[in-house]
């Protein structure tokens, strides 16, 4: 009951993020108006306004024009809940599980703006930073000094990255919204999870670019956004990093 009714207030969460992956980047209030339909202007009623169940009955069209709606709204509302109801699994109902609920929704909202506009908001980063530190400070697990020195040498790694690679490369290797992301990933999860957040950031970055230039789907020099790749490191690093970290010492030795 615990794991269903996270997963249905994930949902309900994941509407609301779905509020701030339209308007944030527009510099919309997130509060008002009331959702509403983006061609024909109409507000959206309660009960065509459940998370996924709506787009199902719905059949993915505005009641009141007919309009699609994209898959984007269910898929976000699906995934959040998802990724609710596996913190929740994995931490139970503790107020670290409630802390790393709000990095969570934080990663969906700033991996889909990205991917949309390949912009990270520091709306979303530079705020979510202290908030992960001082639930360092309060929780002590991950401790402070271990996400002070993630975010610290994440974003000053990936800062370098960003320096150096514009000059290699003679055009920005990253974004700043990059450096500000790994920052808030190190105040909530510790420096360890910033290093496997970096690899597997890299890793799949690097492999979908790869395979996006040879289905000829972008040019060889043309930018794709870093934001999902990192994002996806970090809920790789959330729930899979402590056996990750074992099973490298355990190589090592």
């Amino acid at each position: 009951m615990t794991i269903a009714f996270a997963f249905l207030f994930g949902s309900l969460i994941g509407s609301f993020l779905n509020v701030c992956i339209y308007r944030l980047p527009r510099e919309e209030s997130i509060v008002v108006p009331r959702s509403h339909c983006p061609i024909c202007q109409t507000a959206i009623r309660p009960w065509d306004n459940i998370p996924i169940l709506s787009f199902l009955i719905l059949r993915g069209q505005c009641r009141a024009c007919g309009h699609p709606i994209s898959w984007r709204y269910p898929l976000v509302e699906g995934l959040t809940a998802s990724l609710f109801a596996a913190t929740v699994l994995k931490y139970g109902v503790t107020p670290l599980a409630c802390t790393l609920l709000i990095l969570v929704s934080a990663l969906v909202v700033i991996a889909f703006i990205d991917l949309d506009h390949q912009i990270i908001p520091n709306l979303i980063t530079l705020p979510g930073i202290p908030v992960g530190l001082m639930a360092g400070l309060a929780l002590g697990e991950p401790p402070l000094l271990d996400r002070l020195v993630g975010a610290l040498a994440g974003a000053g790694f990936l800062y370098l990255v960003l320096l150096y690679g514009g000059v290699a490369y003679g055009q920005d290797a990253m974004g700043e919204g990059d450096v500000n992301l790994i920052a808030l990933v190190g105040a909530f999860l510790g420096w360890r999870a910033v290093v496997i957040t970096i690899i597997v950031g890299c890793l799949t970055g690097s492999v979908i670019g790869l395979a996006l230039i040879v289905l000829r789907r972008i040019q060889r020099r043309q930018h794709i956004p870093f934001g999902p790749f990192l994002s996806l490191g970090a809920i790789v690093a959330l729930f899979w990093g402590e056996r990750l970290v074992a099973w490298y010492s355990h190589f090592l030795r």
